[in-house]
């Protein structure tokens, strides 16, 4: 499994100053594994990550190419994760007896 290139760092004209702040975020676990290990892959924080994720996310763009999607499949399998978006919203979390916990409104 080989390394991508590392992308140069834009120019600093490009580059945006921003705020960053600490948060606790509750995450299915194997969810975060891959996360984890696609940041790995591309030798960047989980934060950057995500940032870049949601940014796409909201201009309705793919932030995955055909590459990145085979590597992601890779990574769902090696950790087990079999949730999909249509598990979306509807995920609840298991008590710490091991049953499912009610859900909550």
């Amino acid at each position: 499994m080989g390394r991508p290139t590392r992308r140069p760092s834009p120019p600093a004209a490009s580059t945006r100053v921003v705020e960053r702040v600490q948060t606790g975020v509750r995450m299915e676990k194997r969810i975060l594994k891959v996360l984890k290990a696609i940041a790995e892959y591309h030798e960047i924080s989980l934060g950057d990550l995500l940032e870049g994720i949601v940014l796409h996310a909201f201009e309705g763009k793919q932030p995955f190419g055909p590459e990145g999607l085979g590597r992601i499949r890779e990574f769902r399998s090696i950790y087990g994760l079999d949730l999909d978006a249509s598990h979306s919203h509807r995920l609840v979390e298991a008590s710490p007896s091991g049953r499912k916990r009610r859900e909550t409104s």
